[in-house]
Formats: C-alpha cells, sequence, structure tokens
C-alpha cells in the first residue's frame, strides 16, 4: 500500500525533504511511517502527527492512500 508523507518547518529541514511516498506492507502505524520515511532519524519528542488533517497519535494505524504529515512542537507567544 502507498502511504502519502509530509514533513513540516524544522523537520523538512533535518530530513532535506517536505514530501514523498512510502510502500508499505501489512498493518503500520504513524510512527512507523516516521521510521520507514525519516531513514533512520528518530522522531523528535513532541512531534505533532496528522493522518488525513486530523491530529493522530503515533499509534494510529494507517492504511492505503492515507497522507501522514509530521510538524514540530509549536512554541511561542510571550511568557
Amino acid at each position: 500500500m502507498s502511504i502519502q508523507v509530509r514533513f513540516f518547518a524544522s523537520l523538512r529541514e533535518r530530513l532535506g525533504r517536505g514530501a514523498g511516498a512510502i510502500e508499505v506492507a501489512g498493518v503500520v502505524t504513524a510512527a512507523d511511517v516516521w521510521t520507514r520515511a525519516a531513514g533512520g532519524e528518530p522522531m523528535p519528542a513532541n512531534t505533532l502527527i496528522a493522518v488525513n488533517m486530523e491530529y493522530a497519535e503515533p499509534g494510529r494505524q494507517v492504511k492505503d492512500g492515507d497522507e501522514v504529515a509530521f510538524f514540530p512542537p509549536v512554541t511561542g507567544g510571550q511568557p
């Protein structure tokens, strides 16, 4: 099955790409998608994940044709 993968902001810079597709077999989770798509880089703590534009936990199962997006934690504002 084919999963579309997107990396945003500093994750895109860190991994050197913003999007791509991976082919997987069997049951996979959003965390599995990171492992396969990030080329061995560990997922940073507090990475935000979206599956088909809805926030998801790392253990969320994905299926053929899904889009999985990874965002760095958002900080900012005034203390």
